[in-house]
């Protein structure tokens, strides 16, 4: 067999010839191709850095590979991390191994692809908007887009500083659990024996189509204290995260237009135009929204709501039709700086997998992990769809 049948890797990289010793010993690690690796070919999706070869690696990823995880390779992802499909001008589509002609989202394509296809254990990500969450949620694996600020960033390169997380992608809870014991030192898991003792929201259910809406529900119904709550989804305006991306690719992209695929120089060209008006604008409706939706909230311990209103959609659909809604119920979270784990909760059409998100309202990365994977356990055979290769 092929060994990359679904194109979710850039770059192998050979098995050191030690065996690895530590915590994650054996385990298989492939790193978005995003984060930097000392002595291996690290491109961030782009043609203009296709030669780059990083001296230092990322803390994120060091912190993994001195546990004695394996790096296998390097991911594919949507070009320097802006878009929701699984596509790369320079590198290819990736490939939904789960459900073939459908999209895997974007922009940690290639990992959610390699775990649902078992080409690797674990895999390390970013999320800016959606990017852990939603490729979780097309290919029915795990992601926690980690609490702003939990992690570093160094050797990453950036989307847009404010709202940039790097996270862990797993093919269970379990697995998500275990890599942030050695993403974030001191990291303990929560003490939650059960889902009762949880107060909990659920939200944006009329947002999803029928069969996902129905799969959440379900699985929302194993809280007990659970009640449905009013949610505003995060405002329209954006320019804050445009000005942002702007100032991080203004020096590279003025001369080298060209070497940018025509999806993301579009929308960089987009971004360059951005008053100081409209940032600043932008920056205040940002502030306002984070005030109302922690008064909506109040003492809740977390919220249930849908990662992606609908099933995955095919991979020809155009990537600005789908950005607006595919990122409607993962940025809000993003904009606030909450953790957000997602995980698979059943089968919703076609056999194509639903996925619920979890998010705490006080930034607390193991309260989501604790109850999602008390949540899998309870959902029992939904925790993931079946592969046949």
């Amino acid at each position: 067999m092929d060994r990359d049948p679904y194109n979710a890797v850039i770059t192998w990289v050979d098995p050191p010839s030690r065996p690895a010793t530590g915590p994650l010993a054996g385990r298989t690690l492939l790193v978005k191709d995003l984060i930097d690796t000392a002595g291996v070919r690290t491109t961030y999706g782009s043609r203009i850095h296709a030669g780059n070869v990083p001296i230092r690696t990322a803390t994120a990823a060091g912190r993994l590979l001195d546990a004695g995880a394996v790096l296998v390779g390097k991911a594919n992802l949507t070009e320097y991390a802006w878009g929701v499909l699984g596509s790369n001008p320079w590198y290819g589509t990736v490939h939904n191994p789960v459900h073939p002609g459908r999209t895997t989202g974007g922009s940690s394509s290639g990992n959610a692809a390699a775990l649902a296809a078992g080409m690797c254990d674990l895999g390390l990500g970013s999320d800016t908007g959606c990017s852990i969450r939603l490729p979780s949620a097309c290919c029915g694996t795990v992601g926690l887009k980690t609490r702003w600020g939990t992690l570093p960033m160094d050797g990453i390169f950036p989307l847009c500083p404010t709202l940039d997380t790097v996270g862990p992608m797993a093919s269970s809870v379990e697995g998500c659990e275990r890599l942030m014991r050695i993403l974030a030192p001191g990291f303990e898991p929560a003490e939650l024996e059960s889902l009762e003792e949880l107060e909990v929201g659920v939200a944006w259910l009329g947002e999803a189509e029928p069969l996902v809406r129905e799969r959440v529900a379900e699985a929302a119904t194993l809280f007990s204290r659970r009640r449905e709550i009013e949610l505003p989804l995060a405002p329209d305006n954006r320019a804050d995260f445009m000005r942002e991306v702007a100032d991080v690719h203004q020096s590279l992209f003025l001369g080298n237009e060209e070497l940018y695929g025509d999806n993301v120089r579009g929308k960089i060209e987009r971004a360059m135009r951005v008053s100081d008006a409209d940032a600043v604008a932008a920056e205040r409706e940002r502030a306002e929204y984070s005030e109302r939706m922690a008064e909506a909230v109040g003492e809740l311990d977390l919220v249930v709501t849908p990662t992606l209103a609908f099933v995955a959609p095919p991979a020809d659909i155009d990537e600005l039709e789908l950005r607006g809604r595919g990122t409607a119920l993962t940025f809000p979270f993003s904009s606030l700086g909450w953790p957000a784990l997602a995980l698979p909760c059943g089968v919703a059409e076609d056999g194509l997998p639903a996925s619920l998100q979890l998010a705490a309202p006080r930034g607390a990365d193991a309260r989501v992990l604790a109850a999602g994977r008390l949540l899998a356990t309870r959902l029992g055979g939904r925790d993931r769809p079946e592969l046949s290769l």
